[in-house]
Order: structure tokens, then C-alpha cells, then sequence
């Protein structure tokens, strides 16, 4: 259980968070009257308040709000709880969708002090119950009444794609079909074929979004610029070959050509990274490969099942 010590709230982007008695929260933007809400997933930002004590006392001097946090609260470690923790608080029901954030321009307490804590401490939530929140408010964490939807992002690797000289059918077919088996397709993106921004965005999605899935569509081929399942290993900490095998086998008795695929499979933390060939057909082919065992992987990433002994 913790305790609300401190709002924030900004009426203007830039500006630095102002200390309010009570907000509002609502499901469509986040904190009422504050410019950093939205229909998005970072509709409220967190702190512990012990992180900002102890950058205090090594001389920050900073204040709430300064770090452009939303919500202080004592007696909750938030860095320590997993992507999709609810806390209650007032009636307001939120859920946890990230943790930490990319650090674009150093602030002035980043200039002070060599560091922020925000982009490491920092979590983010999103507002499933609306109500008010108010200074001294106990916030609590709540207890899931449902099973969690598996939560996913599909990234598109396309030189010409990126550059709007392609239109991408291969992504949009994916994101279907996992939203039609029940998953949550949170992110959808189009790269260029480079190497350094896909490890980029797959570090991203595993470590601060903690997906439970990431589909690759493209650059898995022979082309100099085929570089997905080089940048997928990259950010690996287990490779999962098995799912990559199977699907490179069933393709086989389609076509010889996939021989030719390099495509990779492999963890981070706990999302389960899988590369797909570039075209729509050859990514159903393969999708149809894993789609009803990948739940199983997933559930062990996530703790939620045993392991896979048959008895």
C-alpha cells in the first residue's frame, strides 16, 4: 500500500509540472488538464517517492514536478513491478504500460547532476476507471479479475516502405490476425532496413513496453540489406531456434525457396521475438506454424504456466 504525496499537472508541453491538491483522471486522456494526456499509452506518469529522496539527497534539490511525473507516492517501489501491475487510488483504476522512457534532450537537472532519474524510475499507466485522486489518497494494488490479453507489436522492414515508394501489407495482415485471435497489438511500425534502429525499437518494446510478442516482417532473405535476423540475435538473451525451424519446414513443402530464409526466433526478457518472410501469403504460412503453441511459450515467459514435460 502506498500514499499519494504529490499531483502534477502542466497546462502546457515544456512547461514544468505545478503541484495540485486533486486531479481528475479519465480514461480517454489521462489527467485532466494536463498537456502530456492523450489516447495513448502513457496517459499518467509515476515516481517513487523514495527515488527522488535519495537523488535529493546527493544534492538534486528538485521538487515535484520536476521531473514531469504526474503522481508521487511513498511506500510503492513502481520500477519493481512488472508492465500491466493495476493500482487503485480514489476510485481510479490504472494500468502500468511502461517502464522508464528514452531520454531525448538532457533537462536541467540532467546538466546538473550528470543524470535523470525519469528514464530509469520513471513508469507509465493508463486510465481504466476514471474518478479523482487527491493529495494524501492510499493507492493499492489490485488483484486481476481477468486473465490478461497477450500483448503484441509487428515491425516492417522495408527500405522502400519506409520511403513511401511501397505500400505495407504484410504488417497490417499481421496486427489482423493476432487482433483476431484476442491479442492487443499495441505498436505497429515501418523500418528502413537498418540495423541500428530495429535493436533500437525491439530493446524498447522487450524491456520497456514488456511485450509478450514481437513479429518482424522482412529482411530475413539473402539481399545485403537483409538484416533482421542479425539485429534480432543482437538484442537476444536466449534464442528460441525451434519456432524458426518448424516454420522454415512446413514452408519447405510449399516452396524450396524457403531454404533460402535466415529468419531468426529468440527472447528478450520475457517477449518472444519471431521474424517473418516479407510477403503477406509467406507470413499466414508461417504464422499458422505457431499460432496455437506460441500461448504456451508465452504463459512460461510470463510465470503464468508450468513447464512444457509431458506426462
Amino acid at each position: 500500500m502506498g500514499k499519494v504525496i504529490a499531483i502534477c499537472t502542466s497546462p502546457a508541453r515544456g512547461t514544468q509540472k505545478q503541484p495540485v491538491p486533486a486531479a481528475r483522471f479519465t480514461v480517454d486522456w489521462g489527467v485532466v488538464g494536463d498537456a502530456h494526456g492523450g489516447n495513448w499509452h502513457r496517459q499518467v506518469s509515476l515516481l517513487s517517492a523514495d527515488k527522488i529522496e535519495a537523488f535529493n539527497a546527493r544534492g538534486a534539490d528538485v521538487k515535484p514536478g520536476a521531473f514531469g511525473e504526474n503522481l508521487v507516492v511513498e511506500g510503492i517501489d513502481f520500477r519493481s513491478l512488472p508492465v500491466g501491475t493495476l493500482l487503485g487510488c480514489g476510485g481510479v483504476l490504472l494500468e502500468m504500460t511502461q517502464i522508464g522512457k528514452e531520454c531525448h534532450s538532457h533537462c536541467e537537472i540532467y546538466k546538473k547532476m550528470g543524470e535523470c532519474i525519469m528514464p530509469r524510475e520513471g513508469v507509465f499507466a493508463r486510465v481504466l476507471v476514471p474518478g479523482e485522486i487527491k493529495v494524501g489518497d492510499e493507492m493499492t494494488l489490485e488483484p486481476r479479475t481477468a486473465p490478461r490479453p497477450w500483448q503484441a507489436a509487428v515491425i516492417t522492414l522495408s527500405d522502400k516502405g519506409a520511403r513511401g515508394e511501397r505500400v505495407d501489407e504484410s504488417g497490417p495482415a499481421i496486427a489482423k490476425r493476432l487482433q483476431e485471435a484476442g491479442y492487443e497489438v499495441v505498436e505497429q511500425l515501418l523500418l528502413a532496413d537498418e540495423a541500428a534502429p530495429l535493436r533500437t525499437q525491439l530493446i524498447r518494446l522487450a524491456d520497456q513496453r514488456q511485450l509478450d510478442l514481437i513479429l518482424t516482417t522482412g529482411g530475413t532473405g539473402f539481399s545485403p540489406r537483409d538484416i533482421t535476423p542479425e539485429a534480432t540475435l543482437a538484442v537476444a538473451d536466449r534464442t528460441a531456434p525451434g519456432i524458426a525451424e518448424a516454420m522454415r519446414a512446413a514452408s519447405l513443402a510449399i516452396t524450396p525457396r524457403a531454404m533460402l530464409s535466415r529468419a531468426a526466433s529468440a527472447i528478450r526478457g520475457k517477449t518472444l521475438i519471431i521474424n517473418l518472410p516479407g510477403s503477406p501469403k509467406a507470413c499466414m504460412e508461417c504464422m499458422d506454424v505457431f499460432m496455437d503453441t506460441i500461448p504456451h511459450a508465452m504463459g512460461l515467459l510470463r510465470g503464468e504456466v508450468g513447464d512444457c514435460a509431458r506426462h
